[in-house]
């Protein structure tokens, strides 16, 4: 191990879960009293009604979701888990200790102040688990790092911050792996079609196919199968590469599942006040495509919307029934902004998402294994942190 004798604090930022259905309620009250969430006129003063009102009325229902599940958020072991096997990794570099911090609950980040503050750490590297920058998750983790830590440290540390890593080539190479892993799940089509289906599909196949690079696919008007002129910007000086370590080339027999990238969703006004998150989630689809060489058709879509007022369209389930009225049968769904594996892709995509496809006619649809402890995603944190201290330069070409 290299490095100076004091180590290196390293802060992974999650959203948190419930560890209890009892642990709903006043998990949903943490979530709706965040003024980065609740923010309007005089909200200071109605937050804490609002949010007592809001996951009172909420509660029963999203406890009904989170017992389709074991009746828990398994967010925390595996944020744990990522946070253990990071810590190994940059141990074979620099000494370093790896803390969790929930944004709305345990451990929350008051709780990780204190024996940060109380260590003999030379510098602090806070890497939000959130590959796209959003001020409704990355800001407002940030936010009450701040408001926590301050209060508490009188002489702060030498803090670095990974603001976002959408565009890191070992978070591309790991999010493409799982895609590879994926398709691998896929029945050959004759198994999965009658007679009739597969005629019918092999007629969209051939429309797919005869549609002109760069172009809509023509089966939805949506942000769908836009060809190779995407993929060759989205290259750039990044080029495309193989993937010899999933175990999966693409494979014409599979060429025919879309690609579904489903996002979290935020309001509309969001992106209109500036905030990055929807442009950088449309990058990152065009660089994982560049970067797996995918001839699937694919579109972006978004889900988990939780309030009135106009969100970031298509939704998941419009999506679904859209291409599904076209002849599609089977689908990939590849939760792109999400890092680990709790209640939007478990139940909201596993099960939600995925009676609503069968009811529509999609005969195989499959969910993209979450990256949770990928081992090339644990070295691209690992790289993201040492790039942050200087140790060394990126391993990821």
């Amino acid at each position: 191990m290299a490095g100076r004798s004091e180590p290196i604090a390293v802060v992974l930022f999650q959203l948190g879960g419930p560890d209890s259905l009892d642990a709903v309620e006043p998990f949903l009250f943490n979530l709706f009293s965040d003024p980065d969430i609740i923010d309007f006129p005089f909200a200071r003063l109605a937050r804490p009604t609002l949010a007592r009102l809001i996951s009172s009325w909420r509660a029963r229902h999203v406890q009904q979701h989170y017992a389709l599940i074991g009746g828990k958020s398994p967010l925390r072991e595996l944020t744990e888990r990522q946070a253990a096997a990071l810590e190994r990794e940059l141990r074979k570099t620099v000494d370093a200790r790896v803390f969790v911090a929930m944004r709305y609950w345990h451990p929350l980040t008051e709780e990780v102040v204190e024996p940060i503050a109380d260590g003999n750490f030379r510098e602090l590297v806070l890497l939000p688990l959130y590959p796209q920058y959003s001020k409704t998750t990355t800001g407002s983790s940030l936010n009450e790092w701040n408001r926590q830590y301050n209060a508490r440290v009188h002489q702060p540390l030498p803090t670095r911050l990974v603001r976002e890593f959408f565009d890191h080539l070992g978070y591309l190479d790991a999010v493409a792996e799982r895609i590879n892993e994926g398709l691998a799940r896929f029945r050959p089509l004759d198994v999965i079609l009658s007679a009739s289906e597969e005629s019918q599909h092999s007629e969209l196949k051939e429309t797919l196919r005869g549609v002109h690079p760069g172009r809509n696919a023509g089966v939805l008007p949506l942000r769908a199968a836009q060809g190779q002129d995407d993929t060759r910007r989205a290259q750039g000086d990044k080029g495309r590469r193989s993937l010899p370590s999933s175990g999966q080339a693409p494979n014409s027999a599979t060429e025919d599942v879309w690609l579904v990238f489903s996002a979290h969703g935020v309001p509309v006004r969001v992106t209109e006040s500036g905030d990055p998150y929807q442009q950088q989630i449309e990058e990152t689809v065009r660089r994982v495509m560049a970067r797996g060489g995918w001839p699937n058709p694919h579109v972006l879509c978004w889900q988990s919307r939780v309030s009135p007022g106009k969100w970031l369209e298509p939704s998941l389930g419009e999506t679904l029934r859209a291409f599904a009225a076209q002849g599609a049968r089977r689908a990939l769904i590849i939760p792109i902004s999400f890092v680990s594996d709790h209640l939007e892709t478990l139940a909201e995509i596993d099960i939600e998402a995925r009676a609503l496809a069968n009811q529509a006619g999609i005969r195989q649809f499959e969910l993209m294994p979450a990256l949770n402890d990928s081992p090339t995603f644990l070295r691209a944190l690992a790289d993201l942190v040492l790039a942050q201290v200087g140790t060394r330069a990126s391993a990821f070409r």
